[in-house]
């Protein structure tokens, strides 16, 4: 039986002598129990903030949060797609690594990999057996072309959607990893830039993937697939450009897309991030709200504002949590506290019935 997996980067993933199984550490498992010891490596799980920590956060944060005129603010907004176009001409494909820890924090995204088993969600008996039927189905699919019809992927049986997809740091990982032959990948980005850029990739494979631009924040736009049929969306550092008033709207839109038992999964910017903490005064557009020297936009969140966004989307949580990291960098001897907030949630199986008037 082939193992439908590819992990091939070894610095990034450790075997399991006793099993033979290779898997890489999740997020949450190496903690600084000695201060003294910070240096030792380059990043520290879960480190627990003191409270002078956070007030100094906060304080920062309040000094910094006078907004800019509504004038300026609408600017930035009315231009966003130029700044993003313009950041990704300048930095093309330079400026992200890919995201080889996806597959041990996301393993909906190659379920078919062994390194996966420990960290699924956990399903009921229904669920695992609906998993061996689609199993079936998608082996049936694995001769037939995936772009047959005018829609992309038609004939997949394992549909994932990523939003706000850059220049493929996400996608290009996931088709590597996942070699489901039902498997097809549907990615987005604001900027045009940005999908030709996924487009002009060798490792671009329009069998198995369909890049388009597309405005998260415009739910009146279409996507290339009917509602109901996703089985994964992701979104990682992107929900955290749109403005604020935009961002419910999207996911709820988004949400629609989700098949019963379908996931969407998050990872984004949390409150009192570094980063948060570096803006100064004159970058602030609403309550934590920013802009960036480049134009480009970024929130930063807190677990109950992401949560009441996806159950008011319809969604159930599988995971919310938040990753407090210290990030050292070792030859200039400095610490960086970082805060990300991870995401899992589930459209239910069977949903509910409207109720009748």
């Amino acid at each position: 039986i082939s193992l439908n997996c590819n992990m091939s980067d070894s610095r990034l993933i450790q075997s399991d002598s006793a099993t033979g199984d290779v898997k890489r550490p999740q997020f949450g498992t190496r903690f600084l129990t000695d201060p003294r010891q910070v240096f030792q490596h380059n990043a520290w799980d879960n480190v627990e903030w003191t409270e002078e920590q956070e007030a100094s956060a906060k304080k920062k944060v309040l000094e910094n949060s006078q907004p800019l005129p509504s004038e300026k603010q609408e600017e930035y907004d009315c231009r966003a797609n130029e700044y993003w176009n313009d950041f990704y001409t300048i930095h093309e494909n330079r400026f992200f690594k890919d995201r080889h820890w996806l597959f041990t924090e996301f393993p909906e995204l190659a379920p078919q990999c062994s390194l996966n088993h420990e960290s699924r969600l956990e399903v009921s008996d229904d669920s695992q057996k609906d998993g061996l039927d689609q199993e079936e189905q998608r082996r049936e699919a694995a001769a037939v072309s995936h772009t047959d019809g005018d829609i992309p992927g038609t004939s997949a049986t394992y549909r994932i959607l990523e939003v706000g997809c850059g220049v493929g740091n996400t996608v290009f990982p996931i088709l590597k990893t996942n070699n489901d032959p039902g498997l097809f990948v549907y990615c987005c980005d604001f900027s045009s830039t940005a999908v030709e850029l996924v487009k002009s990739n060798p490792e671009y494979d329009p069998e198995r993937c369909f890049a388009f631009v597309h405005d998260l924040s415009d739910v009146e736009a279409n996507y290339p697939v009917p509602d109901g049929t996703l089985d994964v969306i992701v979104l990682i550092f992107v929900l955290s450009a749109l403005h604020p008033d935009k961002m419910q709207a999207s996911i709820s839109r988004l949400a629609r897309l989700l098949k019963p038992g379908g996931v969407m999964l998050l990872r984004d910017y949390g409150r009192y991030d570094m980063a948060q903490l570096r803006f100064k005064k004159g970058r602030c557009l609403s309550e934590n709200f920013y802009v960036r020297g480049d134009g480009t936009r970024v929130y930063f969140f807190t677990q109950d504002e992401l949560h009441e966004m996806f159950t008011e989307a319809g969604l159930e949580k599988v995971q919310n949590l938040v990753d407090r990291r210290l990030q050292v960098n070792r030859g200039k001897q400095l610490t960086m506290y970082r805060v990300w907030i991870q995401c899992k949630y589930r459209k239910a199986l069977h949903q509910p019935a409207e109720t009748q008037g």
